[in-house]
């Protein structure tokens, strides 16, 4: 179906796909986890999100591990 250099060619774009979702989702897990550490040691003025819920500082650390989780086991997949 594909010429070889369509597919030599088109292996950047999921690799590099996979790894901005890693990096993304590694960035909100900081923001989110600084602020729920912040926030329970007292220095909500420092916490990037003011410390508003710690409920969803909890489910965004969950969704970002699962994003990474699957960016890195995609990344693997990829030849």
């Amino acid at each position: 179906m594909y010429s070889s250099a369509t597919s030599q060619k088109g292996w950047l774009m999921p690799k590099a796909l996979c790894l901005i979702g890693l990096v993304l989702s590694v960035l909100v897990a900081l923001i989110f986890l600084f602020d729920l550490i912040l926030g329970l040691s007292g220095q909500v003025a420092l916490a990037p999100l003011k410390a508003s819920s710690y409920l969803i500082d909890v489910l965004f650390l969950i969704a970002a591990s699962g994003l990474a989780w699957t960016s890195w086991s995609t990344f693997k997949e990829q030849k």
